[in-house]
């Protein structure tokens, strides 16, 4: 018997006509520590994961000093975004959106980087800007947010910038997706200039004992000077609020707590950590030290030397949500391009295929699986 993708309706006087198979999307993230890809096909109001891939590439070490992205480190995404490339061509994948985040809004030789991309792999990157950033955190976690609540704070800490969200979320029940692709309900965002990568170049030459405490107080120090701060505070402290975290610093502190062999997205993404349970799991992984932190299946020996950065602003944000609880996302920018794609208004950039290299007029910088961040 042929399966259900085989099947097809016979026409009047025809032969059987093949089922069409559903379009495939394609979402590429690339960010100061990772480069990652999603591919997708839709399924009802979402969709359904055919393949992803993440691959560590540290393209903005150094950057904080240089100004610049280093050779090295453009080697390295090189390597990733090819291995990229192939996936999307191997999957046919008819709809493609690639952004790139902090490092390559900060290096002055960024947008060179991402014209040598598109020649060598035909990926077409679209710096955005750290509002539309926030935005697509918003679209790809809007499902985890507690129908009971009344505002809920989105952390999503990347590798060069933090961005963070306070959102109506009354307003995300009553518009549903279509409502957040049309106008997210954020009543105020920002965007803090400290990532696990840059915090943690930050203060190179001490003890990580030296560092830690501050780490945190340069991380407290920005939240403290966002315009929503207080509304924040006041929203957790009336009991009906709570965070959603979405990177990699938080997915791989909840595998830690729940004591996982090896990481599990079906384990981790959705669950609820406790503002108790995150600070005592993060001590611990303070004091285990990089050597420690690395024997931890969750987190490896590529996470351990930027765990301490993204802890502390974790930590910090606790400041302004004590007493709260977090939800843990193991989704985000990829999750909510494809989405923008799927639902949202057509773009025509976001068709061309990688392979079909040409010259395109520049466009100035606007307005975004494995662990993420």
């Amino acid at each position: 018997m042929a399966d259900e993708k085989s099947r097809g309706t016979r026409p009047k006087g025809g032969a059987a006509r093949p089922r069409r198979e559903p379009p495939l999307y394609a979402a590429v993230d690339l960010g100061t520590n990772n480069c990652r890809l999603l591919i997708a096909a839709p399924r009802g109001d979402s969709f359904v994961v055919v393949d992803s891939y993440s691959q560590v590439a540290r393209l903005g070490e150094g950057l904080a000093s240089t100004g610049r992205l280093s050779d090295a480190a453009i080697e390295r995404a090189m390597d990733a975004l090819k291995k990229i490339s192939q996936k999307i061509k191997a999957r046919k994948v008819g709809r493609v959106r690639c952004i790139a985040t902090e490092a390559c809004r900060k290096a002055d030789n960024g947008r060179a980087f991402i014209d040598r991309v598109r020649e060598e792999t035909g990926l077409t990157f679209k710096i955005i800007r750290p509002q539309e950033e926030a935005q697509l955190a918003l679209i790809g976690c809007h499902t985890l947010i507690d129908p009971q609540a009344s505002k809920v704070l989105v952390l999503d800490i990347g590798g060069g910038s933090t961005e963070l969200s306070l959102v109506d979320a009354s307003r995300v029940r009553q518009d549903g997706l279509t409502g957040i692709l049309a106008k997210p309900p954020i009543e105020s965002w920002t965007s803090l200039p400290i990532g696990v990568v840059t915090l943690s170049e930050t203060f190179p030459d001490i003890t990580e004992e030296e560092s830690y405490p501050l780490m945190v107080e340069r991380a407290r120090m920005l939240m403290s000077q966002w315009k929503a701060a207080d509304a924040v505070r006041a929203a957790f402290a009336a009991g009906d609020a709570h965070i959603i975290g979405t990177s990699g610093t938080v997915t791989c502190v909840a595998g830690v707590h729940l004591k996982l062999d090896r990481y599990r997205r079906d384990l981790v993404d959705g669950i609820w950590m406790s503002e108790e349970e995150s600070r005592s799991t993060m001590t611990m992984l303070r004091e285990a030290g990089p050597e420690g932190r690395a024997k931890f299946p969750t987190i490896g020996n590529d996470r351990a030397n930027l765990m301490l950065s993204g802890c502390a602003i974790v930590e910090a944000a606790w400041e302004l949500a004590a007493g709260g609880r977090m939800r843990v996302a193991d989704r985000g920018l990829r999750e909510g391009l494809l989405l923008s794609m799927i639902r949202g208004p057509k773009r025509g950039n976001s068709r061309r295929k990688p392979g079909k290299s040409r010259r395109r007029r520049r466009s100035k910088p606007t307005a975004e699986a494995q662990h993420g961040g």
